[in-house]
């Protein structure tokens, strides 16, 4: 009894309630109450991957960061073969990677690395920020499935324009012409989309694109609640509830 009495009181110090057969009054609804409010407590964190830089809260930030980037060292580092046995040059030389080795590094590893007075290391363009593909999107945009190339494509594109690259203005130019061109037909597609399937329809679309689309679907959804006169009513502000007492109080007087 001494120790059931002793882990209850754990649990609860730990900040966390386990209903079970030794509980005989706790129930299923005490359970749900939490977690609807655990649930309530969460606020999605908005990225600022295109910006001058990520946001280190933000879920999607994170995992844009650790897509990798094709880099080639431009000076010899010591003691960093172990991490890369196939670059590494071995004992004889303190597992150092050699000056021009090719490597593909995580973003924020790149980001922290890159320096153009010490010339650590030169950055590479991803393939898809290349020419041929830059020409693809300019041709047509719509056709290319972005998740499959990169779910993250316009803010990873974002972040590439810290390295100082001499194609930084043709690659600014093709995220943005790109996103002019994707963008009327995902509205466009959100806006006609009423309790369907819509899987196929994000399926091509990278993450950003997909936030864009479900703000459609919201904006849809509660203007047909709205029609359907089950939106919440208007009610008039306090401030103005106050201002008529006043007006009314003014004029008894």
């Amino acid at each position: 009894m001494s120790f059931m009495v002793s882990q209850d009181i754990m649990e609860e110090k730990q900040g966390f309630y386990i209903p079970d057969s030794r509980h005989p009054t706790s129930g299923s609804g005490e359970v749900q109450a939490a977690a609807a409010a655990m649930s309530e407590a969460y606020f999605r964190v908005e990225s600022g991957a295109l910006g001058p830089e990520e946001n280190f809260l933000s879920l999607d930030d994170i995992l844009m960061s650790h897509e990798k980037l094709p880099v080639r060292t431009e000076t010899p580092m010591p003691r960093l073969g172990a991490f890369f046995l196939e670059r590494s040059g071995g004992a004889e030389t303190d597992h150092a990677i050699p000056q021009g080795s090719k490597l593909e590094l995580p973003l924020w590893l790149t980001k922290g690395l890159f320096d153009n007075k010490r010339r650590i290391l030169s950055v590479e363009l991803p393939k898809i920020y290349q020419q041929g593909w830059r020409t693809v999107f300019s041709a047509d945009a719509n056709v290319v499935d972005l998740h499959k190339l990169g779910p993250h494509f316009y803010g990873f594109g974002s972040q590439l324009l810290h390295f100082d690259s001499p194609e930084n203005a043709d690659i600014s130019q093709c995220l943005l012409q790109t996103f002019i061109g994707r963008f009327r037909r995902i509205m466009d597609s959100s806006q006609n989309a009423y309790n369907e399937d819509t899987s196929a329809l994000v399926a091509r679309l990278d993450e950003m694109e997909r936030g864009l689309f479900q703000t459609g679907q919201k904006g849809l959804n509660d203007f047909q609640c709205w029609e359907k006169g089950q939106a919440s009513q208007i009610t008039a502000s306090s401030l103005v509830q106050n201002y008529k007492k006043r007006k009314l109080t003014d004029m008894d007087n």
